[in-house]
């Protein structure tokens, strides 16, 4: 993939384009890039790194312009979409989307009030409340940070002793990791499920299973992908999480809880679905370019 810096003296795009903005150059960002080039679409890679915008520039050359944003820093993400929308750009997801999913506590809420099943959370601002928070919630529970990604900083506290001993060290962290935010441990089977949603269509979705001695079905730990029926069921609650949080392009990541069904734990901005691919065989690179590009019309 070609990288481009950003300029705002170049002339304004007209007809099939799209601007692709990034901070990391996976294979997502790569095979997006090749299903617009394949569709002839004039298509602009841009490190947001490298990005400067003019915010008092009432002629962007971003006016009218499709971009999908794939920053994976919730704070270049936001920002970055703040501006460029506020200079006339249509991003893809929006910074409502982008907020309320780049936080697990904000999505949380939205999910709560839309009616979307979700693990069980309780929230605390103090390592004192956090504590006592627990002994009323009860063990095993899972804590998160509210910002963050691939499973990172998240742990399964069994007791009151590890919990004060994890609750002890986010003390001494940045502030946003003082803000606790815990979920119940769901009884499930060893996997999860990945949801891919475009537009209005839940267009594939995979089993993540967990590797060996892991808990955690992240990828890189050592699981493993396989295909998953889109049901009915399965579609009709991504799109009402997905509606819930203002998403376009997403991923919903979801459990079958033993008690409750399938529930929805996480909805990813600017997901990642190399291995839906791979698992299912359907070309999500494509369809994702194929709504951008409707979007912008």
């Amino acid at each position: 993939m070609r990288q481009e810096k950003a300029n705002q003296s170049s002339p304004n795009f007209s007809g099939n384009t799209l601007t692709i903005l990034y901070d990391n150059i996976r294979w997502e960002e790569k095979a997006l890039y090749e299903a617009a080039k394949k569709k002839g679409v004039s298509v602009e890679t841009i490190d947001c790194k490298n990005l400067v915008l003019d915010l008092n520039n009432g002629k962007s050359k971003y006016s009218g312009q499709v971009v999908l944003q794939r920053s994976v820093s919730y704070f270049k993400n936001v920002h970055s979409t703040a501006a460029l929308e506020g200079l006339g750009a249509h991003v893809i997801n929006s910074l409502h989307a982008a907020i309320l999913c780049g936080n697990k506590m904000y999505a949380h809420m939205e999910l709560e009030k839309a009616g979307v099943r979700t693990p069980k959370a309780v929230a605390a601002f103090s390592e004192e409340s956090a504590l006592a928070a627990l002994e009323e919630f009860g063990y095993p529970v899972v804590i998160k940070p509210t910002v963050g990604s691939w499973g990172r900083l998240i742990a399964l506290l069994r007791d009151k002793e590890v919990a004060r001993a994890v609750i002890e060290d986010r003390e001494h962290m940045f502030p946003l990791y003082q803000v606790y935010y815990f979920e119940e441990f769901v009884e499930r089977p060893p996997r999860d499920i990945r949801a891919i949603v475009v537009g209005d269509k839940a267009v594939a979705a995979i089993y993540r299973y967990s590797g060996e001695g892991e808990w955690k079905t992240n990828m890189a730990l050592g699981g493993h992908a396989e295909a998953c029926p889109v049901t009915k069921e399965l579609e009709d609650i991504c799109l009402k999480a997905t509606r819930a949080l203002g998403g376009k392009i997403v991923g919903v990541d979801l459990m079958e809880s033993k008690g409750d069904g399938l529930m929805v734990h996480e909805v990813n901005n600017t997901t990642e679905f190399k291995n839906t691919v791979r698992a299912t065989g359907v070309d999500i690179p494509a369809l994702m370019v194929d709504y951008a590009l409707g979007q912008g019309k």
